[in-house]
Parts: C-alpha cells; sequence; structure tokens
C-alpha cells in the first residue's frame, strides 16, 4: 500500500476546502450538536451530548454589537464547542472540563489553529508508512466489550494504529495528539455495534455501514489537513483558553472580565457521560472495565446520573441540610422523599433520590462559583433540560433559576426551544419535559 500524506499532495487538499461563504449558507440556521459535524474543526470528533457551534456563533454576534471586550466562558466545555466558535467570531474565551478524555480532544480541536498543514502532512506520511510495515506481533485486547465490537480484521488493524502511535509516537507534540485524535474518531465508524442515543455502545445490535480502519484514518486525516489549512485561509485567532478543572470549585484566575457565559450542565436524566467515552478509554487501556469509570472519571463530574450517587453511597439527609440549596430545600426534598419510597417498588431500585439532591447542590455550587468571577454586568445563557425520574417531576428551569438568585444573581427567565418526551413508546414515563435556554443576568 502506497503512503498518502506527503507535501505534494497540498494542492489537492487546498482545492477541496469549503469557503466561509459556502459553510455560511449551508449553515445559518442553529440546531443541535449533529449540525457540527459538517463545519471544520468541530467535525473532528462526534460528542452528541454538546449543541449547535452555528447557535454559539449567532449568540456571540449579537452580543458584540452591545458589548465591547466581549469574554466569553463555558463552565462545561466538553469537545470545545463553546471555544472554537469563540475563536471564528475573534472574541476571547475560556473554558472549564473535568472529564480528562473529553478535554484531550478539545485541547487538540484548539491547537488546530497553531499547527503548519505541512507538517501535519509529513507527520501522517512519517505514522502511516511505520503502520504499513509494522511487523510486530499484534496481541488482541481480551475484552469482551472490544471483541464484540469489531470483526477480527478490524480490530487487528485498529490495535496496530493504537501501538505504533504508544510506541513511536505518543504524546510528545501537538502534531502527535492529531494522531490520537484521528485513531480516537474512528473507533465507533470501524465498529459493527450500534450506538444507543447519547453515545452507549450497543454490542448486540449491528449497524449496517462499517468502515475499514485504515481507509477510515486516511479519510479522517485528510479532513483534518483540510480543516487546518481552512483556519489558515479564514485568520482564525487562537483566542481560547481552555482549563481542566471542575466547574464547581474552578481553579481559575482570569485575566480580564468575563461578561458572557454560554453553556449546557449536564441534564438530571440519569445519563453517565463518563460511560459515553467507555469504548474509547478501554480500547485504549486507560481503564479495564466499566468498574474503573467510578475513579477514573465520574467523581470529577456533576453527579446527574444514579451509578454515580450508587457509588459515592451519599445519605439524602447530609445532601439537604447544604446551605446552598435553600430555597428549593423543602420542593427538593419531596420530590427526592417521593422517589425514595418509588425505588423501593422498582427492580433497578436506581438512587435517583440522591441524584437529584446531589444534582442540585453542584449546580448551585457552580453558580456560587460563577458569580465569583463573571462581571457586574455578566449575562448567562444555559441550555437545560427538566427531568422526571420514576415520573417524579424536577422543574430544572425553576430550581436553577432559584438557586442563581440565592448565588447572589439578579434575576432569570427561561424560553422554551422544544418539548420532550412527546412520543411514550418505549418511555418510562409519560410526563411531558421540555428543553430551553435558562437566561440569568447580574
Amino acid at each position: 500500500m502506497d503512503t498518502i500524506f506527503t507535501a505534494r499532495q497540498l494542492p489537492l487538499f487546498a482545492s477541496n476546502t469549503i469557503s466561509t461563504t459556502q459553510f455560511e449558507k449551508k449553515f445559518e440556521r442553529s440546531g443541535t450538536f449533529g449540525d457540527n459535524m459538517r463545519l471544520p474543526v468541530h467535525r473532528w470528533f462526534r460528542y452528541s451530548a454538546g449543541y449547535s457551534a452555528n447557535w454559539v456563533e449567532t449568540l456571540i454576534k449579537d452580543k458584540k454589537q452591545f458589548v465591547s471586550n466581549l469574554a466569553v466562558l463555558d463552565p462545561f466545555a466538553g469537545i470545545g464547542t463553546t471555544l472554537v466558535a469563540s475563536n471564528v467570531q475573534k472574541i476571547r474565551s475560556f473554558g472549564f472540563e473535568a472529564h480528562p478524555f473529553i478535554y484531550r480532544i478539545a485541547r487538540t480541536k484548539l491547537r488546530a489553529i497553531e499547527l503548519d498543514d505541512r507538517e501535519a502532512i509529513e507527520l501522517y506520511d512519517e505514522f502511516f508508512s511505520t503502520v504499513i510495515t509494522y511487523t510486530k506481533q499484534i496481541n488482541l485486547p481480551d475484552s469482551p466489550l472490544i471483541q464484540k465490537c469489531y470483526s477480527e480484521d478490524a480490530l487487528t488493524d485498529l490495535i496496530t494504529l493504537r501501538d505504533v502511535f504508544l510506541s513511536k509516537f505518543d504524546f510528545a507534540t501537538p502534531y502527535s495528539e492529531l494522531l490520537w485524535v484521528t485513531i480516537t474518531s474512528i473507533l465507533r465508524a470501524c465498529s459493527t455495534a450500534g450506538t444507543a442515543q447519547w453515545q452507549y455502545v450497543l454490542p448486540n445490535k449491528t449497524k449496517s455501514k462499517v468502515l475499514a480502519p485504515y481507509e477510515a484514518f486516511k479519510d479522517k486525516a485528510n479532513q483534518i489537513i483540510s480543516d487546518i489549512q481552512y483556519t489558515k485561509q479564514n485568520n482564525w485567532p487562537q483566542m481560547a483558553q481552555l482549563i481542566q478543572t471542575d466547574s464547581r470549585i474552578p481553579s481559575f484566575n482570569p485575566s480580564e472580565e468575563i461578561n458572557f457565559v454560554i453553556t449546557s450542565p449536564p441534564y438530571p436524566n440519569n445519563y453517565d457521560y463518563a460511560d459515553s467515552t467507555r469504548l474509547e478509554m478501554m480500547f485504549w487501556e486507560e481503564i479495564s472495565g466499566w468498574a474503573d469509570l467510578q475513579s477514573r472519571v465520574r467523581q470529577y463530574l456533576v453527579r446527574s446520573c444514579s451509578q454515580h450517587s450508587a457509588a459515592e453511597r451519599l445519605e439524602l439527609e447530609t445532601l439537604l441540610e447544604a446551605p446552598v440549596l435553600a430555597p428549593i430545600r423543602e420542593e427538593l426534598a419531596d420530590a427526592c422523599d417521593k422517589l425514595a419510597t418509588i425505588r423501593l417498588t422498582k427492580g433497578g431500585r436506581k438512587t435517583y433520590h440522591t441524584m437529584a439532591a446531589a444534582y442540585f447542590k453542584d449546580l448551585g455550587d457552580v453558580l456560587h462559583a460563577l458569580n465569583s468571577i463573571v462581571s457586574k454586568t455578566a449575562e448567562m445563557c444555559f441550555v437545560i433540560g427538566d427531568s422526571a425520574p420514576y415520573g417524579i417531576y424536577l422543574p430544572v428551569d425553576r430550581w436553577l433559576g432559584e438557586l442563581a438568585l440565592e448565588a447572589g444573581f439578579s434575576s432569570y427567565h427561561f424560553e422554551k426551544i422544544r418539548d420532550r418526551n412527546t412520543k411514550w413508546k418505549n418511555r418510562k414515563h409519560s410526563v411531558p419535559l421540555k428543553e430551553g435556554h435558562l437566561w440569568i443576568t447580574r
């Protein structure tokens, strides 16, 4: 097999670059994270627990008309959607991310602006030349999850890519991190396993379209090189700072006033953000199984799933005593008591009662932290959704608004953008839910 990543091919990559005008015409609407998979740099890794980059850019454009020296903060940065969008709009931005695996993906994407496409091509060329001549014995993982997700041939090729990276490239430079993201981003596309909503892996379900690893790697590498060129041609500045920190107690001393917050915290809907990257982390041998997620990832995150609250053996009474919960304590305690009773009638006996209390305590702590960080004229926009575990409704927008007032903010209002849970088939309950923007001002 001939190598394909050479500097001589640069004109080919350049000719395939999509212009700014084409992107603006095609993606001027706002939507979900799925739209981002057609946008430069945003599309490097699919992370469906996110929102539209176009929507972020629209907010920033509107805000720039009225606020000079705009500086944006995203305390739940994820894979860097807000930060990349801020760079596109040439606005200073900051982001917090506590999930170590997701943080590395965001960091690599933000460095795209700083990289030279010719050096990236040379690296891909060197790497792939090593891969196709690699003669060391490949030991396939004995993980049942990994084995169920791939054919033997596909897994052999993927492990070859991984082993060559770890043995000869590793994380020595920002350029080699491109290799890591390239390999990571093709793991789902090369798997026969289905994927549930928000990236849970379903190895007992198969999908029809499965890519061959080497071809998938080459396609993704060409896409990344094209995107690096795009950032140069359109003069994207590097104005983002990403910090690996806990948004409840952030290690952050802003160098300038933060006057706009755009973010989407976890919803209290029992989605396990740690589990969403289990396949990738097991592939890279960062964890050996599901049990490792608590110590390696989950302990650093907002407590929005019952797996987290159960692992920490939380006590409801202790949680409810937290001063930060004062404005909603009575209502929250009532909901949690109902959940504590209902769980005893359920087979899974999920600890939704302590999860709910811990979730609102954590978000209260985040709001207190933000109040000490943002400027006196700051405005915040939270993309949030409500929840009804075991059919007990949690009015997330109102309760978070009340917690914001308790934290020192002056006002809040909620604007609904869509209904959720309107199709009752296969649902756990029939409580109508909604999603929208919670606006909070100083």
